[in-house]
């Protein structure tokens, strides 16, 4: 049973193992990106009802990019599809929808499908779910770097809050929790900032398989750990 007293304020999914779940049924890898797709559906159902105000999903990197053209192009006539099919889910639940990345590498027509995302929930009042999309740690972080040179901020000046302040992720507090699918037991350069603190989780069932139990299970298991945050243990 969930403490509602210890919900996660900030979850994050490094939603991983699409493709290998196809594989390992014989489907093209497509089969397996859409499952995920559906399954991301459900997650951000189970997160909203639990009380998770803040869900961010790793959905591309920017090594993604790097993938077989093809691979690519169907990923995003998925992410094409999931958007259009999503906003009105968004504006009944009342999720405020944002990206974090270099989305301006995106195809035109999916930019304009986030903008138009972005304005339309930006005064919902529900649970904030974050797309990662052509986003990496280190170019966040590069980039960041780049803004607080432009700023004219002195080196004695700046401070931890400061440089969070420039971020893509500004306006959201730090992942309490993050969660990978698929065996790797790695961040991926997924929000290296901001997990500094953050408890991990790691489950060898691959994404598409990730039910609405085992996200449960890992919330369970996340209320279970003591967070120390770099001090000792209350036990001791």
């Amino acid at each position: 049973m969930l403490l509602t007293d210890r919900i996660p304020r900030h979850v994050g999914i490094i939603m991983d193992g699409n493709g290998r779940w196809a594989e390992l049924r014989g489907l093209p890898r497509i089969e397996g990106h859409r499952r995920g797709a559906e399954r991301s559906r459900e997650v951000v159902e189970v997160a909203m009802e639990i009380g998770i105000k803040n869900l961010t999903l790793y959905a591309f990197s920017i090594e993604n990019w790097q993938r077989p053209p093809s691979e690519v192009t169907t990923l995003m006539r998925l992410l094409e599809l999931y958007l259009k099919k999503e906003l009105r889910e968004f504006m009944k639940r009342g999720i405020v929808f944002k990206t974090i990345g270099e989305t301006y590498m995106l195809p035109e027509n999916i930019q304009l499908l986030i903008k138009e995302a972005e304005e339309k929930t930006a005064l919902n009042k529900g649970m904030t779910l974050t797309a990662a999309l052509s986003y990496g740690g280190r170019n966040e972080i590069l980039r960041a770097v780049k803004k607080v040179l432009h700023s004219g901020i002195r080196p004695e000046e700046l401070t931890e809050d400061l440089f969070n302040s420039f971020l893509d992720t500004a306006n959201l507090p730090g992942p309490d929790l993050i969660i990978r699918t698929s065996g790797e037991m790695r961040i991926s350069n997924f929000l290296l900032w901001q997990s500094a603190y953050s408890e991990l989780y790691f489950t060898d069932t691959l994404w598409p398989d990730f039910t609405r139990d085992e996200f449960l299970f890992a919330i369970q298991d996340y209320q279970q750990r003591e967070r120390r945050f770099g001090n000792i243990s209350v036990r001791s």
